[in-house]
């Protein structure tokens, strides 16, 4: 059986990453999709193993020091990071996992697995971005400002990631990751134990 693919995927908040991620997971159910650990107390309407694994300071970093996070980072004063164990446990039946994280969460895992697809998701232009985030109405104008500032500062860190995915349709993004994830498993990198019995 060959090992599940590690499928990153980033972009600025505002991008619809988690609209495209919900089209993709339709079109390929058989997708896992990581869900982060946190130090911080659940919000109304949040559920422990399906919003977050709502964890202790204290057993976060114990994970930490038993080198059980692929990538993690401490945010207004609350940890955030990605449980490795679920994801290779995943990985090892076959299944193809994605963790939806910010840019320096990525380059951390990229360190840890070289073998993960890297994608950015962006909008059309941060004029759309912008447009996107007022029509939210969740935040001020100085919030938009911050969030825009944000989005320079990740789009600055693109040539990280192997594939770029502009989110200018959900539909057609949402294709254009699926076919990524299809042409990944056609690798020959991907497929040596299958040469081998081939005996190529």
């Amino acid at each position: 059986m060959s090992k599940g693919l590690l499928i990153i995927l980033s972009g600025p908040s505002g991008a619809g990453k988690g609209t495209v991620l919900k089209r993709v997971r339709e079109k390929l159910p058989g997708l896992q999709v990581s869900v982060s650990a946190t130090t911080r107390l659940p919000r109304e309407g949040e559920e422990n193993g399906v919003h977050y694994h709502f964890i202790s300071r204290d057993d976060f970093e114990r994970t930490i020091d038993q080198n059980g996070l692929l990538e993690y980072a401490c945010y207004c004063d609350n940890y955030y990071g990605t449980l490795k164990a679920p994801v290779e446990q995943w990985r090892e039946k076959g299944l193809d996992v994605v963790l939806e994280i910010e840019v320096q969460g990525a380059v951390k895992v990229l360190k840890q697995c070289p073998d993960a697809v890297s994608v950015f998701v962006t909008p059309p232009s941060l004029q759309e971005l912008e447009r996107r985030l007022i029509n939210r109405r969740t935040e001020t104008s100085e919030a938009v400002s911050k969030r825009l500032k944000q989005a320079r500062a990740e789009l600055s860190r693109i040539e990280n990631y192997q594939y770029l995915v502009i989110n200018d349709d959900i539909e057609t993004a949402a294709g254009q990751i699926v076919s990524i994830i299809e042409a990944e498993k056609c690798r020959l990198s991907r497929n040596r134990e299958f040469l081998g019995e081939m005996q190529v």
